[in-house]
């Protein structure tokens, strides 16, 4: 009985999340969501049938890297929306874990940030295995047909925007604009690790 329990959780484990413990690969196609937003509208990739592609970031509002980031997402809505890609925010951690993230402090976040992209709240944390993403922040790109192309980091320096070296995001959407794979397709995410109940 215990073998067909543990049989039971990894075959719905793999209907859910695919790749077990590992979530998207590059060349897998997301799955479509629909979580809430910091204004109370849902959001799914769906809500977007003209997006060109889509930059999904797991971000929060306590790490210090996401919060070192916060002006580059900003940047990256403010660059590529009008062409065609769509940011989306998601905060994947747990309130009662850390409660600097819970939705009220998102709103005050978001309205102090001046964000203009979805900042949406992963209830029940749900979305994040699927993608597999492990850090905040952790950036996916996502092409018109919500394929993954890109998996990691926004760039090479999380300490210092000005002396970024190589802007991952942006080389990967050239890349996808050119019909092309983008190289590197991935990169290691750095930031604080997603917040769980133990």
């Amino acid at each position: 009985m215990k073998h067909l329990i543990t049989l039971i959780f990894i075959i719905t484990s793999i209907a859910l999340y695919g790749n077990i413990g590992g979530g998207y690969s590059v060349g897998d196609k997301a799955t479509d969501f629909s979580l809430k937003n910091i204004d109370g509208s849902f959001v799914s990739l769906s809500d977007y049938p003209d997006a060109k592609g889509f930059i999904v970031i797991f971000t929060c509002n306590t790490c210090p890297y996401a919060v070192m980031y916060e002006d580059r997402i900003k940047a990256l809505d403010e660059k590529y929306s009008s062409n065609g890609y769509q940011v989306i925010a998601i905060n994947p951690n747990d309130p009662e874990v850390k409660a600097g993230d819970s939705v009220d402090k998102m709103k005050e976040r978001a309205k102090e940030k001046g964000f203009s992209f979805p900042y949406l709240f992963d209830a029940g944390q749900m979305v994040y295995p699927q993608y597999g993403a492990t850090k905040t922040p952790h950036v996916y790109v996502l092409d018109q047909d919500h394929v993954v192309k890109y998996i990691g980091s926004i760039d090479d320096n999380p300490q210092d925007s000005k002396s970024v070296g190589v802007k991952y995001v942006e080389e990967a959407i050239a890349a996808i604009d050119k019909g092309m794979d983008p190289n590197p397709s991935t990169t290691k995410a750095i930031g604080c690790s997603i917040k769980t109940k133990a």
